[in-house]
């Protein structure tokens, strides 16, 4: 049969809910289950809560925060890769491969790198630059989906005048056009 509750619980309940303690926290310490920590709780005048939200949202936002600023630091560094892989397109090499029956190593001294290794090197810069952008658009860039939107619609408005007044000069411009 479990213990009665008395005074001295509520008293430490109240205290250690005051001190921040979480209902578990609370339970541990005064060596109840956290169901009688919860009943004691309740039967408080106001009852006192448990509700960790507010804390959970701060740390939500704290988190989110520091996520946004880990991203736009990457986006940096992202960028920086692409302007090193950039400055490579033109860049002395030099080019290895064995060859040969005994598989000597060779190597050529380029005055830039092969057609094929450009490309690469083009793909390579295209996905960095995409990827920063990505994470940390450019100024306007959250915009620009409205802005292609409005010339779009723009651009319909303009076709469906001009055809319209195209079928009005196919008419004989009756109406006076």
């Amino acid at each position: 049969m479990p213990r009665p509750i008395d005074d001295k619980d509520r008293a430490a309940v109240r205290r250690l809910h005051a001190a921040g303690k979480s209902r578990n926290d609370i339970a541990r310490a005064i060596k109840r289950s956290p169901s009688t920590v919860s009943k004691i709780a309740a039967s408080f005048d106001p009852p006192l809560s448990f509700d960790r939200a507010p804390q959970v949202e701060a740390a939500t936002r704290v988190r989110t925060a520091d996520l946004a600023a880990r991203r736009a630091a990457l986006a940096l560094d992202l960028q920086g890769d692409a302007e090193r892989l950039r400055a490579q397109l033109w860049a002395p090499t030099v080019h290895g491969e064995f060859a040969g029956r005994e598989g000597d190593w060779h190597e050529t001294h380029l005055p830039q790198p092969r057609f094929g290794d450009q490309r690469a090197i083009i793909a390579s810069v295209q996905t960095a630059v995409g990827t920063s952008l990505r994470l940390a658009p450019a100024e306007g860039g959250e915009d620009a989906g409205k802005v292609r939107s409005m010339l779009g619609a723009l651009g319909e408005a303009l076709t469906q005048a001009a055809n319209d007044d195209r079928a009005h000069d196919d008419d004989g411009g009756a109406a006076g056009g």
